[in-house]
């Protein structure tokens, strides 16, 4: 028995493979799929069949590009190192002080 997952998983693959051979199929054979389908192929379809997708990845390398660019914007700076080890010196000195006046206690 396969997991629901693993169903997902295997439903995806086989969409993705039938669908990876249909753009093949139209990209190179466009008469003949068409024929399948008893339609006229359409004079720009190949065209269009290379430039959708294209355009889709350029869009989505675009929206990453301005996603990470918004974010170093809206991110403030981290602190100065010197200011962290400052602290952290601070508060080993803190520690040291609290110690020693329960050994005197």
């Amino acid at each position: 028995m396969v997991s629901k997952d693993q169903a997902i998983g295997g439903l995806i693959f086989i969409v993705c493979v039938i669908v990876a051979i249909g753009y093949v199929m139209a990209l190179f054979l466009p008469t003949q799929l068409f024929s399948l389908f008893n339609a006229l192929p359409p004079v720009d379809f190949q065209l269009w069949l290379v430039a959708v997708p294209v355009l889709i990845a350029f869009l989505v390398v675009l929206f990453i590009g301005a996603w990470i660019g918004w974010t170093m914007a809206t991110t403030p700076p981290p602190k100065p190192l010197e200011e962290i080890e400052a602290e952290e010196k601070a508060a080993e000195e803190e520690k040291e002080e609290k110690a020693e006046k329960k050994k005197k206690e």
